[in-house]
């Protein structure tokens, strides 16, 4: 018979062992080995606590390994005393060893909440690699996993147009429910918080258009085509484009970064328990405070675009302010105007829905809120420069 003991326990453990155990082994807790016949018993004495440890797990390996080897373990927790889960550690261990020597095991004396705590452990074995890198995927892998995100990306896009969409049609039958005062604050943080922004980059891009068209245009003699060229390209394409896209890296992020972080700390789940509609009292809002200020900062850039240009006219070229303008006026036509209007109008529908939609699919950490930014901003871009080849195409063929 081999015998391993431990460190004696606290007297209170030791006080809860049962009275026929036997005194020493009682208040120290051990652990013996006994052979009869094929049979190895393991018995459990005493009080068990993690405060003293677990029994040295060698002299079990020992046992296992003897010569001859036994037929089968069997538990044996008559005298076992007081317990915590270092007999659940202990026991978990032997039947682990045993069974890799496939011996059986007999766990049937044991207490019946020390069985059912270790058919939980066994139910769910322990992660063999926690904390290690995932093994790589192979090419085929990615490019379905990629496919299945792209795939859910398009899906959850259409399910927040179509939700929209129903948020849209309940505010012009006017039952959309939304706060007034919201609408007038994004109102204002979309315009009036922006002219100062738009203003600086429109009147460069007029520098710029204009500087570059009076470096070619100079040389043929035709500096007064430097208009034409400035004011065309201004309130056809750029003037759209270049506010879309400060409004993209301005409104679109901000939209996002904001219902991220009511998604992170739950105010929009909250406001669904309450029975009011996200879409409506969130979206519905900024949406229409984009498109109502786009169309309005696109006229802004269109004129400080083309002040751009008649700055470099009038300082480059010598040409007076008034032939300036002049030129511009009747380069430009209000088909042009309103044809830059609209599209001004439909790139805040874009900059509006895609900052949304990326601010409702933020995760639940704060720097998922940052990501959702990210996004918005790589989104709302990316669809406004397929929306201004859209429009140029179309308007080629109705001829606009």
């Amino acid at each position: 018979m081999a015998e391993s003991r431990r460190r004696a326990l606290p007297l209170d453990a030791a006080a809860a062992a049962p009275a026929g155990a036997g005194g020493g082994a009682a208040e120290e807790g051990a652990v013996l080995f006994e052979r009869e016949d094929s049979a190895l018993f393991i018995r459990l004495i005493g009080a068990w606590s993690l405060d003293v440890g677990l029994p040295p797990i060698g002299d079990l390996e020992r046992e296992l390994s003897a010569r001859p080897a036994p037929g089968r373990v069997i538990f044996d927790a008559t005298e076992l005393g007081a317990w915590d889960s270092a007999v659940v550690t202990f026991v978990a261990k032997a039947r682990e060893l045993a069974r890799a020597k496939n011996i059986p095991v007999d766990c049937s004396a044991l207490p019946g909440g020390l069985r059912r705590l270790l058919d939980l452990a066994a139910a769910v074995p322990e992660a063999k690699s926690v904390g290690g890198a995932p093994a790589p995927a192979n090419l085929v892998t990615r490019i379905g996993r990629i496919s299945i995100g792209y795939g859910q990306s398009v899906i959850e896009a259409l399910s927040f147009i179509g939700e929209f969409s129903t948020a849209f049609i309940n505010l012009l039958r006017g039952r959309a429910r939304y706060q007034f005062s919201d609408l007038a604050l994004t109102i204002q943080q979309c315009g009036a918080d922006a002219l100062g922004i738009v203003s600086l980059i429109s009147f460069l891009v007029g520098v710029i258009l204009a500087f570059m068209g009076a470096v070619q245009l100079e040389k043929v003699g035709g500096q007064i085509f430097v208009a034409d060229l400035v004011a065309i390209a201004t309130v056809r394409e750029m003037g759209a484009m270049m506010t879309a896209i400060i409004m993209a890296g301005r409104t679109g992020a901000a939209f996002a970064a904001q219902l991220g972080t009511m998604k992170v700390t739950q105010e929009i789940d909250a406001l669904a328990t309450m029975g009011i509609s996200p879409m409506e009292f969130l979206v519905l809002p900024r949406v229409v405070a984009l498109v109502l200020m786009m169309p309005l900062l696109c006229a802004y850039s269109d004129f400080l675009g083309i002040m751009g240009g008649a700055a470099v006219g009038s300082a480059m070229l010598h040409l007076s302010l008034r032939s300036y303008l002049s030129a511009s006026l009747h380069a430009i036509g209000l088909t042009a105007v309103f044809g830059g209007l609209f599209k001004a109008a439909t790139y805040g529908v874009l900059i509006a829905l895609a900052g949304c939609l990326r601010g409702f699919q933020c995760g639940s950490s704060s720097s998922a809120v940052g990501d959702a930014a990210t996004a918005a901003v790589v989104t709302s871009i990316v669809l406004i420069v397929v929306a201004c080849g859209i429009f140029a195409v179309v308007f080629n063929i109705l001829g606009l």
